[in-house]
């Protein structure tokens, strides 16, 4: 058996009744469908439940980025200066090269052509300065 249905109530963005045949089952899946939505509106309304993360009111950036604590800060400042300490130590050409690969972000070729030398040269002294500057780290 065929029921018609309006596909204006189903779909809110048609501006005009649009009337199409469907199965029984199929109209009964829609109406329990509606009946569900309904209810799950009614229960939201009872409860309360009108918030979202996305009020502007700072709640969804507390969420996604949590700000550090005192401690967190303390400690991450302490780290950086023991490294910066530690970097001082380093011979300068070391130091230019760590900072230009990792700061920078530049290949290890790239910062060969712009001193013009070579890149295992530059492949070196960046892994000694590296192993320094963890042995650095560990005696402090």
């Amino acid at each position: 058996m065929k029921i018609k249905i309006n596909l204006r109530e189903i779909y809110p963005y048609y501006q005009t009744d649009i009337w199409v045949e469907v199965e029984e089952e199929m109209a009964r899946e829609l109406r329990q469908f509606e009946l569900n939505e309904n209810a799950y509106n009614l229960k939201r309304y009872r409860n309360r439940a009108y918030f979202s993360l996305n009020r502007e009111d700072g709640i969804e950036q507390e969420a996604l980025h949590n700000a550090a604590s005192p401690e967190e800060l303390l400690l991450h400042k302490t780290t950086r200066e023991e490294l910066y300490k530690a970097l001082c130590q380093l011979p300068d050409k070391w130091v230019k090269r760590i900072y230009a690969h990792y700061m920078l972000g530049m290949s290890k070729v790239a910062i060969a052509r712009s001193e013009l030398i070579d890149e295992s040269t530059v492949r070196k002294s960046i892994e000694r300065g590296l192993n320094r500057l963890a042995r650095l780290l560990k005696s402090e």
